[in-house]
């Protein structure tokens, strides 16, 4: 009988309740394909991540961590942090503005720059499902109320106003924002699900830039401080 009913009611409907329809559809087979193919790379890179960066530490190079983690993070979420850590400290441009930089200072750009990327890799297309989650029962609103218009501008021009002839266009046009929920729903269960395991990677990230940072800039600032206290010490001898 509900089949029966929208079938009857997209068959008798005008050109922008077929439209109100094709929006919605078109909305749910987006953020259906977006649902999949998200909780897919993010499911696999938070199984990869504490195994990348275990396997990272555990080299003996930071050349050799990267290397190591390029093989183990196939999404390439944690990766990006550890070339731009062994690009910052190892290339020097004699006579380069960059070249004026403090070793901890150019370090902590070029992190900051590779975290950003990857941070926006995890956040893409959660826009995406915010919009269809938030505009979705809208749409289809707008669908029942112009099916209802529809509905009682027949029925004022048939001139039979009895309440069986009213009941089933009405009822038939709410179908449209029960198909407008329908789209809303799961978008925005999928919206929170997976901005919280983007969330997760994202502190881990921060925390892995962190140590990058340490890591690299310790050896420079060590050897600083290791001459200036040689200088002192030959300062006092004298």
């Amino acid at each position: 009988m509900a089949g029966t009913g929208i079938v009857h009611y997209l068959q008798t409907s005008d050109a922008i309740t077929h439209a109100v329809a094709y929006v919605l559809l078109a909305m749910s087979v987006a953020s259906w394909c977006f649902i999949f193919v998200k909780s897919w790379m993010l499911g696999r890179a938070k199984r990869q991540a504490a195994r990348a960066i275990a396997g990272f530490w555990q080299a003996s190079t930071l050349a050799d961590g990267v290397a190591v983690i390029r093989r183990t993070d196939s999404e390439r979420v944690f990766t990006p942090l550890a070339q731009a850590a062994l690009t910052a400290a190892e290339i020097e441009i004699p006579g380069a503005l960059l070249a004026r930089v403090e070793r901890s200072e150019r370090v902590l750009r070029a992190l900051r720059q590779a975290l950003n990327a990857s941070q926006r890799r995890l956040e893409f297309g959660q826009v995406l499902l915010a919009s269809v989650g938030s505009t979705a029962p809208f749409v289809g609103l707008l669908g029942t109320v112009w099916g209802i218009y529809h509905a009682l501008g027949s029925i004022a021009s048939s001139g039979q106003a009895m309440i069986e002839n009213v009941a089933g266009p009405v009822g038939e046009a709410l179908i449209m924002t029960a198909f407008g929920l329908v789209v809303a729903i799961p978008a925005v269960l999928a919206y929170n699900v997976l901005g919280r395991l983007a969330r997760q990677l994202s502190e881990e990230l921060d925390g892995f830039a962190h140590d990058l940072h340490a890591y690299v800039c310790a050896p420079a600032e060590k050897s600083v401080d290791t001459t200036r206290s040689s200088a002192v010490t030959a300062d006092r001898v004298r």
